[in-house]
């Protein structure tokens, strides 16, 4: 008799090949059988009409202080994954002294956007080497498994002190210290390492991320550390305008190091077609056998702008900065009122820089956010298309948007990926080889962006709903976001449904399946804040064989954990 048996289901089994009719058996964890005819379980679940897939794998997260006190990972446990990779972005929390932990604090809040005080509160400090820190991970249960990288910010800052977050250049015995930390971490089991070139992941106190200017020779040198240990990532956050000019060096750091190497790859505005030469190049690289990937989401990385947001476009208001400080319901109290309104309107803001002032006067990609929430939105429903077709000022229509629903409206900015006001680019992105699913950003950027819901979007719009362009075969979305995804770090024992592998498994309706809007709200350490997205439809998601959450809810059942480096391809295997 079968632990587990689940009956009846449509499987997509993650492979990328056409769904079909069956059960699967789970035994000890794994998935032992998959169609036949299959005994009977000890606990059978009735999947009629419900589509079974493997668990969902999440490479692009910022739960690094979370983990220390959220077991279940939200909110991308509710999104049905059952894998996440933390570390990205070169922040993260290890390695770390004693008299570290507040400028890590530090960096992590200005760069992803966590509120300080809820990593105050919420981390639990043991440990200060990279390997001490997974071993805490690996004390704890979870719903989920965890891989982790070394991010580059605290690595930088552990061997060189102050020289290092001044983004000073690297001598050769830093280069080799940080190499000889970076190779013991994987040999105890990181999947990788990051890093962030782009000018805007800064700390709270306005320092760039240290590494942000790293030379070759220490782009190369921490390269070496995973040449030597025989495995790992190397995770690199670039500035979407200088991958182009950058190509160079990471096409020979791959050549160089045999390591695979992902980088971010997003449409931007001054260059919207950018993208496809870089892609090409990556292409080429690929049919030489290198392992370059260009990460990708499946929608605009998007701003959400509310009254109650990190940033939004009236926080350099006059106005607005008298009341800023007040709670929300107060503040609510001044934004009702007629008066204070005529008065805001007639206002200009202070200069805040070019960066946020793109960010914050960008009318033309400013949108109001329906429920169930529209992220590729008809230009016609812009802020700017709705005053000139209503004769009205933009900065009006965009004030009483945000007012709607008693002042809790959000307003969608898509800041990338949205240069032509559709997706038809990311289709094309999403047909190459060299592209991976990812830039979820779970975790991270609690005040203005809720994109840990993609793995639910990428069902709901791109298979069942997307009506302005061609939609994606079910069984091509499952195997970017099992697979594919779960390949890309040498994770091969999970993100297919055949014996011998991980029991990892999603029971989904996907004909009721319903993305529901964001939300404020304050269940963080220290009643700190942060935007979540739930989602129906998940009937079940089951980690290695137990059901963590059923019908979007958690059931206390913690059978994941710490991943400790690559993972071999089962014996089993029906491939």
């Amino acid at each position: 008799m079968h632990d587990l048996v689940i009956r009846n289901g449509t499987v997509v089994d993650g492979s990328g090949g056409k769904p079909l009719k069956g059960d699967v058996a789970i035994d000890g964890g794994l998935i032992s059988k998959v169609g036949g005819d299959i005994g009977p379980g000890s606990k059978e679940i009735d999947a009629s009409g419900r589509i079974v897939t493997p668990g969902f794998v999440d490479i692009h997260t910022h739960y690094d202080g979370q983990l220390t006190w959220d077991p279940y990972l939200s909110p991308s446990s509710g999104h049905g994954v059952t894998t996440i990779i933390a570390g990205n972005c070169g922040v993260g929390f290890a390695p770390a002294k004693p008299d570290e932990h507040d400028w890590l604090i530090d960096l992590m809040e200005g760069v992803e956007d966590i509120p300080g005080a809820a990593l105050s509160e919420g981390i639990q400090w043991d440990w200060e080497s990279f390997p001490e820190y997974m071993d805490s991970i690996e004390r704890k249960s979870y719903a989920v498994d965890i891989g982790t990288q070394v991010p580059h910010g605290p690595l930088r800052a552990y061997v060189m002190g102050e020289r290092g977050t001044a983004n000073e250049e690297a001598t050769a015995a830093d280069i080799q210290a940080m190499a000889d930390l970076v190779r013991e971490s994987l040999t105890a089991g990181a999947l990788g390492f990051s890093t962030s070139r782009v000018l805007i992941h800064k700390s709270k106190s306005g320092d760039l991320v240290p590494g942000t200017f790293a030379s070759k020779d220490e782009l190369f040198g921490l390269g070496s550390a995973l040449r030597d240990a025989g495995h790992g990532l190397f995770q690199m956050t670039s500035i979407h305008e200088h991958v182009q000019s950058e190509f160079d060096w990471i096409e020979e750091l791959a050549r160089e190091m045999g390591c695979p190497i992902q980088f971010n790859l997003q449409q931007a505005d001054k260059e919207p077609d950018q993208w496809k030469s870089v892609l090409k190049k990556i292409e080429v690289a690929h049919d030489e056998g290198l392992e370059i990937y260009a990460g990708m989401a499946g929608r605009p990385a998007g701003m959400l702008y509310s009254w109650k947001s990190s940033l939004h476009p009236f926080v350099g208001y006059p106005s607005f900065m008298e009341i800023s400080d007040l709670p929300f319901e107060e503040q609510l109290t001044h934004l009702q009122n007629p008066e204070f309104r005529r008065k805001i309107l007639s206002e200009s803001p202070r200069d805040m820089g070019p960066q946020v002032n793109f960010l914050t006067a960008s009318f033309h990609k400013f949108y109001r956010l329906s429920n169930p929430p529209v992220y590729e939105p008809e230009p016609n429903t812009s802020v700017t298309a709705i005053a000139e077709a209503s004769g009205r000022d933009k900065i009006e229509v965009l004030y009483d948007m945000m007012m709607e629903d008693d002042g809790t409206a959000l307003v969608y900015f898509p800041v990338y990926n949205y240069s032509n006001q559709n997706f038809d680019h990311l289709h094309e992105l999403m047909q190459s080889e060299a592209t991976v699913l990812s830039l979820g950003d779970g975790g991270a950027h609690c005040g203005f962006i809720s994109d840990a819901s993609l793995p639910t979007y990428m069902l709901t719009h791109w298979v069942r709903d997307r009506d302005r362009g061609p939609r994606l075969p079910l069984e091509f979305v499952i195997h970017q976001q099992t697979r594919k995804a779960a390949s890309v770090y040498s994770l091969n024992d999970r993100g297919l449904l055949a014996p011998g592998y991980i029991a990892d498994l999603n029971i989904i309706d996907l004909d009721n399946m319903h993305l529901h809007a964001p939300y404020f709200t304050n269940d963080l350490p220290a009643q700190g804040r942060r935007l979540m997205q739930k989602a129906d439809g998940y009937v079940a998601t089951i980690k290695s064989g137990e059901v963590i959450m059923e019908n979007g809810k958690p059931t206390g059942a913690l059978p994941g954990g710490l991943i400790r480096g690559p993972q071999q391809t089962p014996k089993l295997n029906v491939n």
